[in-house]
């Protein structure tokens, strides 16, 4: 392991980022399983990219199979990527009739920060204030971007939650409109500024530690920003493919975006993204940008993006999803009355969020999280930490997590949260 380390930093560099404090050397995945070189097992409750699980058999086999057929890029004429896009934009709301694919999701994400912009002819953008969407040169400015300052036309409002209120004196109908006051006051700011293009939200707000919002947050915001002419984006690449209990996270969240971006669990580790829009938004992008991507739009793509599809679809994923997961939470939110540490529980379906606190304040405590996460580790059991403070533990398992599967990590968090509490 040491060498092997070694190795790793010198080939890629020091400060690669690695899991834990001993990283994980992994050989093999089954599943909701991964092994480790030395023949351990660990129950992962981390990745949601294997959507469907671990070497799928279906998924593997589809790719092998298209692989030793043909594998071109987007300038000739296929069935299989054009029954795909048709499936997928079939399964959003009407609005969503075309697709550009991409291989990642901050492609996504770029073509529809672009997108917004070419169409209403504006560049100001809003994002909250502790979100990650992508790394690109532009994506990467809408990460962990102060309330008030604003980078190159991107400005962000404060995340909004109930558990750490902007005011912790207001209603929840009173918080929602101060909430949706500072977005008007931030949408009227870009008047002198390039004008105001849109916003970008994940539909689950993942990244900012999946925070409870007053109720009604998401349709009258998408309301204002409708009312200002922008367009909505929602970020689906964490909340999407049944991920929420939904299909998409705006069905879980109610809400309707312009523009929906794709990635992570498209094509079950086989790199996979989409951009999707209406057929007229999507026409008028290309024409303006032009857009083309070697690697995307292949047969390849298509045949595992179908699969992981088929693979929800005839296996109930989104149903189960729900079940599992609504038992799941409500085990832990049991569980969190005897233990002060657990402050909130939340999250939808397969996407659950534990904000590790200090008892006597509620306040964040980053580094009893990291130990919470340390020690599921060497119980093997794999989870991260996320969220605004860094100190949610993130549960968030491929799709195919069944109830056995919850049972056997719930056993273990049991003991592990008791340690913590005494």
């Amino acid at each position: 392991m040491t060498e092997l380390l070694d190795r790793h930093r010198r080939v890629m560099g020091d400060g690669a980022p690695l899991f834990y404090d001993e990283p994980l050397q992994l050989v093999k995945g089954e599943g909701v399983w991964l092994e480790g070189a030395d023949g351990r097992r660990y129950l992962d409750l981390y990745n949601n990219v294997p959507c469907v699980g671990h070497a799928n058999p279906q998924v593997v086999a589809k790719l092998a199979e298209q692989a030793a057929t043909l594998n071109v890029h987007s300038r000739y004429l296929h069935d299989g990527v054009v029954d795909y896009v048709e499936r997928l934009v079939g399964l959003h709301h009407d609005g969503i009739e075309s697709a550009i694919l991409g291989c990642s999701g901050t492609e996504a994400t770029e073509m529809a920060l672009t997108l917004i912009r070419g169409t209403t002819g504006k560049r100001g953008i809003i994002c909250t204030d502790a979100t990650y969407h992508g790394n690109s040169s532009l994506v990467g400015r809408l990460s962990w971007l102060p309330v008030g300052t604003e980078r190159s036309g991107i400005k962000s409002i404060s995340t909004p939650q109930l558990f750490r209120p902007l005011d912790a004196g207001l209603s929840e109908v009173a918080l929602l409109q101060l909430h949706l006051d500072e977005l008007t006051g931030t949408i009227a700011s870009f008047a002198d500024e390039g004008g105001f293009a849109g916003l970008m939200l994940c539909s689950i707000l993942a990244n900012e530690g999946l925070p409870n919002p007053p109720a009604g947050w998401f349709a009258e915001a998408v309301g204002l920003v409708h009312d200002a002419g922008g367009l909505v984006i929602a970020d689906e690449v964490q909340a999407g493919f049944a991920r929420s209990g939904s299909w998409w996270g705006y069905e879980t969240s109610g809400f309707v975006p312009d523009v929906v971006c794709m990635g992570k669990p498209m094509g079950n580790g086989f790199p996979l993204s989409a951009m999707a829009s209406s057929h007229d938004l999507i026409t008028e992008f290309r024409q303006r940008q032009r857009y083309f991507n070697t690697f995307a739009s292949s047969p390849l793509q298509a045949v595992a993006g179908d699969a992981v599809i088929d693979e929800i679809t005839n296996r109930g994923l989104v149903g189960q999803v729900r079940e599992v997961g609504d038992r799941l939470k409500a085990s832990l939110t049991a569980l969190q009355q005897d233990h002060p540490r657990m402050g909130d529980v939340r999250g939808t379906g397969l996407f659950i969020g534990i904000d590790w606190v200090y008892p006597e304040s509620n306040n964040p405590d980053v580094d009893g999280a990291g130990q919470v996460v340390e020690a599921l580790k060497s119980r093997g059991m794999l989870l991260g930490k996320a969220g605004q403070h860094g100190n949610v533990l993130k549960i968030r398992p491929p799709l195919v997590f069944d109830h056995d599967n919850a049972a056997t990590f719930l056993s273990v968090f049991r003991d592990i949260v008791a340690d913590a509490h005494s």
